[in-house]
């Protein structure tokens, strides 16, 4: 019986998906390629995903629920169909049809393209997060752009990145509902006029101002396998008018065309280049727009009740993921004030109780600010209220701290210079009843370093909230090998529970169990080791320790620290030493802003030293070095289920949390790294003896360099260290241009700003360690095991808990 339901379940799903190919592909099915039943099978899905949706959404207006409206400008949700199978638990189901249909699920999925909504870490927590809103039921939705173009496409030419557009909706998304009917009004520039009212009420009207329209795209975001399905609402930008007529009329087309695209232009591009003025001035305007379109679809689905303001906080709740989205307090003041003519001070009380921010950043110079004299042109009634937000702050930190001239400058949110700045992260942390940071440390740092003052003012405002990582997408769907393979001996609880992964840790005992675990990992090499082979034509040995770090390149994440490691043990091998060096694949991948000239030196000396030690028949199999183009989420789901090592380098104090060392880990991989981010959490967890720790502390690396840090002095008494240094800077990696390198050099020797070379020498004896340890098979297997085990605390459903338990005031 159980078997027939199922044979109707998959007769039912095939005939559905062939009448999508038919009706909205638009294709005869028996002529039907890959990317056709691709879309075909996506249609299908999203059907039973809308009528789950409209359910959803009812149970909200029947419930009275408070809802969660969750604002980036990052959601980087990868591949949509894998996880929406994955949720719905239909899997096998849709294996069937598209085999029955003659094709493989793998080429189904990968037909799709990766969604262009995000860069790093930042947009990927937001995904996380959605798919645990969703997973525990919590009211809520994701608001941000609908970038028609993601951050770039990377190319990898002579070792030099080369970045091309990221066209990723140029065949569409079947995922996406437009929705025409959800189109506001965006307002930018202008002037504010102020005038009493019949009612001798002073007011403010912001007029003359320039408009695009703003027009909602929905994506339906499934939990896993409970029917609840949460929307991600992005906003595309529209002109209000297809052209202008008075320009088509007189006959300048070109311009009235042109103004069409000024218009349409603020939702093209993630991040456009903000070195030079017009791209911050867009990228100013990208935070607002998208802000103001959220706002005006919040109040209008507050309003449908008629409830009064004053309840607004008791049902309405916004997290600011980072500053980007700070914009929206004084917007929100503005629909207070001027709009519903709620008073000042009753306006500013519900918008604090409505506002949490959860700041990404240790690094000052991180934080975003805006030229005062930008928000005067583009924003002049929002910068107004900033000003006097600011004067009203600025009283009360006088009345408590009476006379700290100091204190006053730090805190206030207009940074006095020879050009007046706007300090978006003071904003957000004076405009919200929670400021969260990412990891124990961060938090840490938030409270006694970067805003120390403003905990001093509001201490009862600063929590923590570690980060977390879907176990859904990043175990379960990233890597079915093992994901079977613990479900088979000790069920499928850890789906939803993750700390269910608890019942691993007794079968380290078992030495059959311990031979498996390395059998699948070791499946898994296999086939990275032939992506490896298809994309970059190098052949690696599936038995050697892939050694993997792939996240943004930036120098605090220290890839180069990495390199000059690989350039050790490729001496330490050419001078006879490397019989007892554990055979290495070091894989690397990410990407670098497009601007970021150092990053770009740092991937082209990867690949130069890569083709030295590639291409050595001394060295052999003992060291491969590989860089993988393009990285994004689909690529990070080939690599990390095949990781062995993790590198997780940054200089102890500069990362706030990072994820991508709860991925490696959650999937087996052991941690070489510094007590940085969330590694401190993590190094708890598994316990020291299951992870590699090097390095300086935060607090020692701040000692050291109010000392008076020398990194020339590390150069001279490190005999490897010289050695590696001379020859990058000497052009053994160049020999066409021995000079190319010589920036890198000099960065470290003279500036090392984030102390590579205090680092080293820990670090290359760390690495010692791991390569002994790699070679004792049945050690590793135990510590890989162990790591898996104690990963519970890491997933993304437990962070959720706290935001929507001790910020948001929803019970899950």
């Amino acid at each position: 019986m159980k078997d027939n339901k199922k044979t109707e379940e998959v007769e039912r799903l095939k005939s559905t998906v062939m009448g999508h190919i038919e009706h909205d592909v638009g294709r005869d099915p028996v002529y039907a390629g890959t990317f056709d039943h691709y879309l075909g099978l996506s249609y299908a899905l999203r059907d039973k995903l809308m009528e789950k949706w409209v359910k959803t959404q009812r149970s909200y207006y029947k419930n009275d629920a408070k809802r969660v409206y969750y604002l980036s400008l990052e959601f980087l949700i990868g591949r949509t169909l894998g996880n929406t199978m994955v949720n719905l638990g239909v899997e096998d189901e849709c294996t069937k049809v598209m085999e029955s249909l003659g094709h493989r699920m793998e080429s189904v999925r990968e037909a799709e393209w990766d969604a262009g909504l995000g860069n790093g870490g930042l947009g990927r927590l937001a995904a996380c997060f959605l798919d645990s809103m969703a997973t525990l039921g919590v009211p809520s939705y994701g608001y941000g752009i609908r970038y028609e173009y993601g951050i770039f496409y990377q190319r990898i030419k002579n070792g030099c990145q080369i970045e091309s557009p990221d066209n990723w909706l140029r065949y569409g998304s079947p995922w996406e509902i437009i929705r025409p009917n959800h189109l506001f009004p965006v307002q930018f520039s202008g002037r504010v006029n102020q005038y009493t009212d019949s009612n001798g009420v002073w007011r403010n009207e912001w007029v003359d101002t320039e408009e695009v329209m703003a027009m909602a795209c929905d994506t339906p975001i499934p939990g896993y396998r409970n029917d609840n399905v949460i929307n991600m609402r992005l906003w595309v930008a529209k002109a209000t008018r297809a052209f202008d007529l008075s320009f088509f009329n007189s006959g300048n087309y070109i311009q009235a065309v042109e103004e069409k695209e000024k218009s349409e232009c603020i939702s093209k591009v993630l991040y456009p280049a903000d070195h030079i003025m017009e791209g911050r001035l867009l990228r100013l305007k990208q935070q607002y727009f998208f802000v103001s379109a959220t706002f005006q679809d919040i109040m209008r689905r507050y309003e449908k009740d008629g409830a009064p303001f004053d309840n607004l906080p008791k049902k309405v709740a916004v997290q600011l993921n980072d500053t980007h989205p700070a914009i929206a307090i004084p917007e929100f003041m503005r629909i207070l004030l001027d709009l519903e003519g709620v008073p000042w001070e009753k306006a500013w009380e519900i918008s604090v109780a409505t506002f949490a921010y959860t700041n990404h950043t240790v690094m000052p110079e991180a934080l975003e600010k805006w030229p005062v004299s930008m928000f005067e042109s583009l924003l002049p009634r929002h910068l107004q209220i900033i000003y006097e937000i600011n004067r009203r702050f600025l009283d009360d930190v006088w009345k408590r701290f009476s006379g700290d001239f100091e204190k006053i400058r730090n805190m206030s949110l207009i940074e006095e210079g020879h050009e007046k700045m706007i300090r978006m992260a003071n904003l957000a942390i004076v405009g919200s009843h929670s400021i969260n940071g990412v990891s124990a440390l961060h938090t840490k740092i938030l409270k006694d370093q970067l805003f120390r003052d403003f905990y001093e003012m509001y201490p009862e405002r600063f929590n923590n909230k570690t980060n977390g990582i879907t176990q859904r997408r990043w175990l379960k769907k990233a890597n079915p090998n093992l994901s079977n393979f613990i479900s088979e001996k000790i069920g499928e609880g850890w789906i939803t529970n993750l700390d269910e992964l608890k019942k691993l840790a007794p079968l380290t005992r078992d030495k059959n169990f311990r031979k498996r675990w390395m059998e699948v990992k070791r499946e898994n090499k296999k086939r990275l080791a032939a992506y490896i082979q298809s994309r970059n034509n190098i052949a690696v040995d599936v038995d050697s320790m892939f050694d993997v770090q792939i996240k943004r390149l930036h120098e605090y994440k220290r890839q180069l620290l990495n390199v000059l490691h690989i350039i050790t043990m490729y001496n330490r091998i050419l001078c006879g030493k490397g019989a007892d060096i554990a055979p290495r694949t070091v894989i690397f991948a990410g990407k670098a802003a497009p601007a970021y000239w150092m990053a770009k030196l740092i991937i082209k000396l990867t690949h130069s030293v890569a083709d030295v030690v590639n291409n050595n028949k001394e060295v052999g199999n003992k060291l491969k070095v590989v860089f993988l183009s393009n990285y994004n989420v689909s690529l990070a789901e080939k690599i990390i289920p095949a990781a062995d090592l993790s590198e997780q380098i940054s200089t102890a104090g500069t990362e706030a949390s990072g994820t991508g060392n709860m991925k490696l880990s959650l999937n087996g991989a052991l941690t070489i790294g510094t007590l940085d981010g969330a590694n401190v959490e993590i190094m708890e967890e598994v316990g020291k003896e299951n992870i590699f720790i090097f390095g300086h502390t935060a607090d020692e690396n701040i000692k050291i360099k109010g000392s008076g840090y020398n990194p020339y002095d590390y150069y001279e008494k490190n005999h490897e260290l010289k050695t590696v240094l001379d020859m990058i800077g000497g052009g053994y990696f160049s020999p066409e241009h021995k000079d190319l390198f010589k920036p890198i050099v000099d960065s470290l020797l003279y500036q090392d700003t984030y102390m590579l070379l205090a680092d080293y020498e820990s670090y290359i004896s760390c690495q010692e360690e791991v390569g002994k340890l790699y070679k004792d098979r049945d050690k590793w297997a135990k510590k890989s095991i162990l790591n898996v085990a104690n990963m519970g605390k890491f997933s993304s459903d437990r962070t959720i808990r706290e935001y929507a338990k001790e910020i948001w005031g929803i019970e899950v």
